[in-house]
């Protein structure tokens, strides 16, 4: 058993990993749809002081959303991802990179939903990079403070539709 155990943490797997949690005051159905539902997604999902241009949503196993984010200076960042499991309520997990076919950067993220008896939402979102290298440049370039302004703009957004 203990064998088994360490073979989960993986050290590779962890160095290529960055992974952002958040309690939210609302309940699992609503924080899920929050993420699967496009109108919902759309209005909120972009990093903090960002605006976020959809190009086309398709929110089910397969489908894609490619979007562009822009920056408060007017920069422009092209986006894709690729929705590849979706299990109601439990989690969803897609690949997210540049809008462009067999990117190198492209990175898979995992979203998992937990209830609370309170009544709250335990959301972790880990993301799995390429390689260690992408993931160290991802933190250079800010990934968890962008991560987190995204997850505020998702607890600001709740408050509108509960």
């Amino acid at each position: 058993m203990q064998n088994e155990t360490l073979k989960f943490w993986d050290k590779e797997i962890l160095e290529r990993e960055l992974v952002l949690t958040r309690v939210l005051d609302a309940p699992r159905e609503l924080v899920f749809s929050a993420w699967i539902n496009p109108e919902h997604l759309t209005a909120w999902f972009c990093p903090e002081g960002y605006t976020s241009e959809t190009h086309e949503v398709d929110i089910r196993v397969g489908g894609r959303w490619r979007f562009t984010y822009v920056s408060p200076d007017g920069i422009r960042y092209e986006n894709r991802v690729v929705f590849l499991n979706i299990d109601p309520l439990n989690s969803i997990e897609f690949d997210h990179g540049p809008d462009e076919d067999d990117s190198a950067t492209r990175f898979r993220v995992l979203i998992t939903f937990d209830e609370q008896s309170n009544g709250k939402t335990v959301l972790s979102l880990r993301q799995l990079h390429p390689t260690k290298a992408q993931r160290d440049g991802g933190l250079g370039f800010g990934a968890v403070e962008i991560g987190n302004g995204t997850l505020n703009n998702l607890e600001k957004y709740l408050t509108t539709i509960s």
